[in-house]
């Protein structure tokens, strides 16, 4: 602003501008002093917006699979009530943010953003369905609907999401691209345990379900997917609406759900994606040590011990082996000419010839 303000007096000063065109030029700066301040506020606010629901949304989604890992070796239903009052909850809000952005696309005038968010709506309220039939299941007594039916429901669900990272290519230079890429790896991993869930527990009761011990490692799996794919969440939000963007890279916003990341040069391009690589790497390694310190500590009070009672050391096997293992190798002629078979009261029958002589 100094700058601007320097130049003009100098050029009000000058003796080579006409009176006409120092008279014009007044109102022309005073617009280009206030423009940028007022767009500057508010990508500000828009930033720390998203940024706060991308942050909101991955920490929901870390506690939700964490406690879903943490109930995936207990003898419990087949969804507990937690984690199907959390989905609810988090998918409404969902749901809120879309439609947020779907009012925010038509005050700026964005064709595209509406078509974005519709997506988003069918998602979350494909997971509003799962856990509303998953919570009547619960707490109904009358009105019970198969596990198959709410596992099938979850499937199609995780499949439809990650259809839409997919296939979200708003910008095809856009850095956001890789970061989409990398959020199929957790969504691929809740998939593929709901489909392992479903096939292995299609048709059972509920009374068979409890009465199972063990380890349900379809749950655990799709809990960790959840649990990577909330921590990837987070990553982007500070990615994209922060200072920890890529260098020489700036977010192109058309609306509140329609955006893109730019980079100046094609070599800026691939180093976002690098990054983003890296990143992800870094918060696979991260949650394979929170799942060792966890599992050590945890491990013992929710894991069945075993009988160590039958055990017997090694050394005595060993040496019953080795009294027991040794043999001497005969002719069958001096088996039969000097062993004698015992009857009766220590008697001896001696075989010579092939007759017995008593």
């Amino acid at each position: 602003q100094d700058l601007v303000q320097q130049s003009t007096k100098n050029l009000l000063n000058s003796n080579s501008f006409p009176q006409n065109q120092i008279k014009s030029s007044k109102p022309i700066s005073l617009k280009i002093k206030s423009n940028p301040i007022f767009f500057n506020k508010s990508s500000n606010q828009h930033n720390k917006m998203s940024l706060f629901s991308m942050a909101f949304a991955g920490g929901s989604l870390i506690l939700l699979g964490s406690w879903e890992s943490l109930t995936s070796t207990t003898k419990t239903q087949r969804f507990s009530t937690i984690t199907l009052i959390s989905a609810s909850f988090l998918s409404l809000l969902f749901i809120f943010d879309s439609l947020l952005s779907i009012f925010d696309s038509y005050s700026s005038h964005d064709k595209m953003g509406p078509t974005l968010q519709l997506q988003v709506l069918a998602i979350s309220s494909l997971f509003l369905l799962f856990s509303i039939l998953g919570i009547f299941n619960n707490f109904s007594k009358t009105l019970i609907f198969p596990y198959p039916l709410i596992n099938l429901i979850l499937l199609f669900a995780f499949i439809e999401e990650f259809l839409l990272f997919h296939l979200q290519f708003k910008d095809l230079e856009g850095v956001e691209n890789r970061y989409y890429d990398l959020m199929l790896v957790p969504i691929l991993v809740c998939v593929i345990s709901t489909i392992v869930e479903l096939k292995d527990s299609s048709f059972e009761s509920i009374e068979s379900i409890k009465s199972k011990a063990g380890v349900n490692f379809a749950k655990l799996g799709r809990g960790l997917g959840l649990i990577l794919q909330g921590s990837w969440f987070v990553q982007m939000g500070f990615s994209f609406f922060s200072n920890l963007i890529a260098n020489n890279c700036h977010l192109h916003r058309k609306s509140r759900g329609n955006f893109t990341i730019q980079c100046q040069s094609h070599m800026d391009l691939h180093r976002g994606g690098a990054i983003a690589v890296l990143l992800f790497n870094c918060h696979l390694a991260l949650l394979v040590a929170v799942i060792c310190g966890v599992y050590s500590v945890v491990g013992k009070r929710f894991m069945a011990e075993g009988d160590y009672r039958s055990y017997r050391p090694i050394s005595g096997e060993m040496q019953m082996v080795e009294n027991e293992g040794k043999f001497t190798l005969d002719s069958d002629s001096d088996h039969e000419e000097n062993v004698g078979s015992r009857r009766g009261n220590g008697s001896v029958e001696l075989v010579v010839n092939g007759h017995g002589v008593h």
